[in-house]
């Protein structure tokens, strides 16, 4: 076995879990980070912090190697997803499959060093990842599902530092499974015209013409409930600062999607990251001025 063929395998499993386009990893992150943030009332330990990290990474990467074993099938057929290692031959799904559960494995590692409740939910949030994949066969939104899926980093964040579900957990999950279905949403009318041929349901085909008013409207309802959020809570001015800059950027949406070509919903998903990112800031920016206020007092 030589170093070329070493390197040729990795570069497949790198692929394969998406190393290589960390956008995925960043759009389950954001929203853990908003619930690891403010169940800890902004002081969350950092442990907790890399712990949630680290296993939204390993995750995240697990669910591309098992969403890819399930779809091999159709990738193939789809021309953004053709070159993908399994679709094309590079890797066999019985590979596919144990590099996902080591890596599941991995992140149940992280989790026993958290408290039962998360535990509990973990086996939960796994259950939801993993079937994830196979709602597009029957299921005519599944960007919904996977907005559940992409958000259960936030009860389990709410489990590990409070040891409790209270409603703002619920509320904070609500908030992105509209943010997930308006990103998702985009993403499928990239591959809208190949799913219609292959028959698998997506939110861009179930809404036909209503699909850029339909992101549109996720990306104001999540917005909205943050913002109810935020008063409820009693959040500080910067919370909803960085409310108002995520509303800027999610309107910069509908002049990138509204002419439905596949370079300008892809650039919008693409975009979809900075959105949750300025939440977080909000969100993050409170007890940092607060510590350097302190610093300098």
């Amino acid at each position: 076995m030589n170093l070329a063929f070493i390197a040729q395998r990795l570069d497949a499993y790198e692929r394969l879990v998406r190393l290589d386009k960390p956008i995925g990893t960043l759009l389950l992150l954001w929203p853990t980070l908003w619930a690891v943030w403010l169940a800890a009332r902004g002081r969350p330990p950092w442990e907790m912090v890399l712990i949630f990290v680290v296993g939204t990474l390993l995750m995240r990467s697990a669910g591309c190697a098992i969403n890819d074993c399930a779809d091999r099938h159709f990738d193939g057929r789809v021309e953004r997803t053709r070159r993908r290692p399994l679709a094309a031959g590079e890797i066999g799904p019985r590979e596919a499959i144990a590099v996902g559960l080591v890596l599941a494995a991995a992140a149940f590692v992280l989790v026993l060093y958290l408290n039962s409740l998360a535990i509990a939910l973990s086996f939960v949030a796994l259950a939801i990842a993993w079937s994830y994949p196979f709602t597009k066969r029957f299921f005519a939104l599944p960007q919904a599902y996977l907005g559940i899926a992409f958000g259960f980093g936030i009860p389990m964040a709410y489990a590990a530092i409070q040891n409790r579900l209270p409603w703002e957990c619920w509320v904070l999950l609500a908030a992105n499974v509209c943010y997930a279905f308006a990103y998702d949403t985009e993403y499928a009318m990239v591959d809208r015209d190949d799913d219609l041929k292959l028959g698998i349901r997506t939110s861009a085909i179930t809404l036909g013409r209503w699909d850029v008013a339909a992101v549109m409207a996720s990306y104001g309802a999540m917005l909205a409930i943050l913002a109810g959020l935020g008063f409820a809570l009693r959040l500080p001015w910067p919370f909803f600062a960085g409310l108002a800059l995520a509303a800027g950027l999610a309107a910069s949406h509908w002049r990138l999607i509204r002419g439905r070509t596949r370079e300008g919903c892809f650039k919008a998903f693409m975009q979809a990251n900075w959105i949750g990112a300025a939440v977080f800031a909000g969100i993050v920016l409170p007890p940092v001025l607060h510590w350097v206020r302190q610093r300098l007092a």
